[in-house]
């Protein structure tokens, strides 16, 4: 029977290096495919309590579909990298439990830091823990427009006003020792 983290303090520090974000734009003849990379990530969460800490940053200026020109486009005129280097999301609360084995669901709501501007979020993801370390599964779906960014349509290329997000984060899991 796997033994459930609830009732203490634990730490997951995210590792940039195995940690993958892509994005896709929504276009009318073909999606546009991207990714981002994490320049850091702390996540502290307690369950029993239900509350979260820490920052989760990504560095906005890493933007890449491989397309040189719309690339040009989306840090010149979009994410506006120059003067908004980062995207973080800090989390604030956590709801869900979290198996010494196995696959668990959480929820993290927060606060998404994009373009200078402060927006609620939650976030649904998929937990599975390997001894000390965490891989997590998300999906986000961000009205990048509503949150007043620019949309990079040209003549060309048509785009949606929302950007899928896809976040596979690996860290490792600390848990504060027996008794304390």
């Amino acid at each position: 029977m796997p033994v459930t983290v609830h009732a203490q303090e634990a730490v997951l520090e995210l590792d940039p290096a195995q940690t993958h974000i892509e994005f896709t734009l929504p276009e009318v003849l073909h999606p546009v495919h991207g990714t981002f990379k994490l320049k850091s990530g702390t996540i502290r969460f307690n369950l029993a309590r239900g509350t979260a800490g820490g920052l989760v940053v990504v560095d906005a200026q890493s933007e890449e579909t491989g397309n040189t020109s719309l690339d040009r486009k989306i840090h010149k005129e979009v994410l506006e990298s120059g003067n908004y280097p980062e995207a973080t999301f800090t989390p604030l609360e956590v709801v869900g439990r979290l198996d010494s084995e196995g696959e668990s669901p959480l929820q993290l709501s927060g606060v998404f830091k994009l373009h200078g501007k402060e927006h609620d979020f939650n976030l649904a993801t998929t937990v599975r823990r390997d001894g000390d370390q965490l891989i997590a599964n998300t999906h986000l779906l961000i009205p990048y427009v509503d949150w007043g960014l620019k949309n990079p349509s040209t003549l060309f290329v048509r785009v949606g006003s929302q950007v899928e997000i896809y976040v596979k984060a690996v860290g490792r899991l600390t848990l504060p020792a027996a008794g304390k």
